[in-house]
């Protein structure tokens, strides 16, 4: 009875470690990649079909695939920047940044390269740059233009590396909305400032203004918040300098300062 107790023993020994083995067979055998013995043109016409249908994070998983399958082919090249594209087009912006920037790292003489500029300043540009498109009751001084900045950047490159791409006139297009918007924000908080008695503060950010955006609609209102500020702090040669330019860059200006007093315009409550 002892021997044979004895020899089930490692019978059964064996018969539990078969059995660990198929259930981790089992599980290492899961959903099969149909990709995996496509050619990289079959991937790229898949990604561009699942990409034309909406289905960004699947179209970008296939691009992936493709650049590592094509390495080294302007197919990979061209994966690369899809997959930029449809990340941004899914709402992955920082995935979207990082594959766009490394495109333009690794390829910089791609025939591309003027489109990657345009889509890296694309991703980085926002409808609702500013305050502008959606005023909230978030404090203006907390609020970060430095994507808008950026997207100026990727745009002045292209324009200046590429004046005759087809993306260029768009690009301008861009650079001057930023520019009016990126002013327009920083006059927003210097008359944030200013309604709040932070007259020194409202005066730098006026005159950040000038300095940046001096061709920009939002410079006539940044004068007339620096001639405000400095009459509040009680310094009338400065508030008179200013007003002596507003006058001259704008004569027909509706923005005044009357006998050392200034007039608040009702437009000026905008929160």
């Amino acid at each position: 009875m002892n021997v044979m107790r004895m020899l089930r023993q490692p019978f059964a020994a064996l018969s539990a470690g078969l059995v660990i083995v198929v259930a981790v067979a089992g599980c290492a055998s899961g959903p099969k990649d149909e990709s995996a013995n496509w050619t990289p043109e079959k991937l790229y016409s898949e990604a561009k079909q699942e990409a034309s249908a909406g289905n960004y994070e699947k179209a970008a998983k296939l691009y992936e695939r493709l650049e590592g399958r094509a390495a080294g082919t302007v197919l990979a090249q061209q994966a690369q920047i899809e997959r930029a594209y449809v990340l941004y087009k899914s709402g992955e912006k920082a995935q979207a940044l990082a594959a766009i920037e490394r495109f333009i790292k690794l390829h910089p003489t791609s025939p591309a390269l003027d489109y990657g500029m345009y889509l890296q300043g694309v991703i980085n540009f926002n409808d609702d740059l500013g305050i502008l498109g959606n005023l909230s009751r978030q404090d203006l001084s907390e609020r970060d233009q430095q994507a808008a900045r950026d997207s100026f950047q990727s745009f002045r490159q292209l324009v200046d590396q590429f004046p005759n791409s087809t993306y260029t006139p768009d690009a301008r297009l861009r650079m001057n909305y930023i520019v009016n918007t990126l002013a327009s924000y920083e006059v927003h908080v210097a008359r944030y400032y200013f309604r709040r008695g932070a007259y020194l503060a409202a005066v730098n950010r006026a005159q950040q203004t000038l300095q940046e955006f001096q061709q920009s609609p939002s410079a006539e209102e940044a004068l007339f918040i620096m001639a405000q500020s400095y009459d509040k702090l009680g310094l009338s040669d400065l508030r008179d300098d200013a007003q002596r330019v507003l006058r001259k860059n704008y004569p027909d200006s509706s923005l005044k300062v009357v006998g050392g007093t200034i007039k608040a315009k009702p437009w000026w409550q905008l929160w």
